[in-house]
């Protein structure tokens, strides 16, 4: 019965709990979650990247090789040009879901409750 629940890991005693940790340590650099924004759509080369998040493509490529050893993005090489992508769909969950958070902040009710909402940040 509790082994069902400790492979999930939701458990507070769970052993994914440091390495949940690590991953907000990552996620909590402003370049790096405009990075997961801008790849939610599909993989883009380092230039395209340092243009949607207005950084110079050598300070975008450091935070990309260090979100590839944390495995949030991957790539694909064509030729000499390398594509990022999201690993998995949960890092975009996280920034989405902390945005969301952010919206609460302000007070009011934040625009992801809007019942004509369609968009996500």
């Amino acid at each position: 019965m509790y082994a069902d629940k400790q492979i999930c890991g939701r458990e507070p005693d769970s052993q994914y709990v440091e390495l949940a940790v690590e991953v907000f340590g990552m996620l909590a650099d402003a370049t790096r979650v405009r990075i997961i924004l801008a790849l939610r759509d599909g993989e883009l080369p380092v230039g395209r990247l340092a243009d949607i998040v207005h950084k110079s493509p050598a300070a975008v490529s450091q935070h990309l090789a260090k979100m590839r050893l944390g495995r949030l993005v991957t790539t694909r090489q064509d030729g000499t040009r390398v594509f990022y992508r999201l690993e998995n769909e949960h890092a975009s969950q996280l920034v989405t879901d902390a945005i969301f958070q952010a919206e609460h902040s302000l007070g009011g009710t934040p625009r992801h409750h809007h019942s004509e909402s369609t968009d996500i940040p």
